[in-house]
């Protein structure tokens, strides 16, 4: 990962290198408009990009929905198919809900892939206690 780093400056996040994978390599949240994109960029809560060293480009991003005192939301993270293998994956979800403010966050996310790496964070399936309301089609 020597080649990489890790940044939660917001104004460093290259928001044309988000949507570009946003719209069209996600499996998730493809409905969205760049504008909702940038919407959700400029009220995050926080957002972490990894980046290469040798020429500053955006390999990897995580976003975060707060209300910066108990809970967060994760969201949109992904690794650029390059870059995968680094443990870029993991640096992101490590310096987001470990390493960060919100360390001591009920923390929740959706997916429908990389389970395993979820769980190494102790992400695990809902208790009884949590319900949730599925978007309107």
């Amino acid at each position: 990962m020597s080649e990489y780093e890790l940044d939660d400056d917001p104004t460093r996040i290259d928001v044309d290198a988000v949507w570009s994978y946003l719209s069209t390599e996600a499996y998730w949240g493809r409905w969205r408009t760049r504008a909702d994109v940038e919407t959700q960029l400029a009220s995050a809560w926080r957002v972490v990009g990894a980046y290469h060293r040798s020429t500053g480009a955006q390999v990897g991003f995580a976003r975060a929905v707060s209300d910066g005192i108990s809970q967060a939301y994760l969201a949109d993270v992904y690794v650029l198919t390059s870059a995968r293998g680094n443990g870029l994956g993991k640096a992101l979800v490590r310096t987001m809900v470990d390493d960060g403010p919100g360390a001591r966050f009920r923390w929740m996310l959706h997916t429908s892939d990389a389970h395993g790496l979820y769980a190494s964070f102790g992400f695990a399936r809902p208790d009884e206690t949590y319900l949730e309301r599925r978007p309107r089609l």
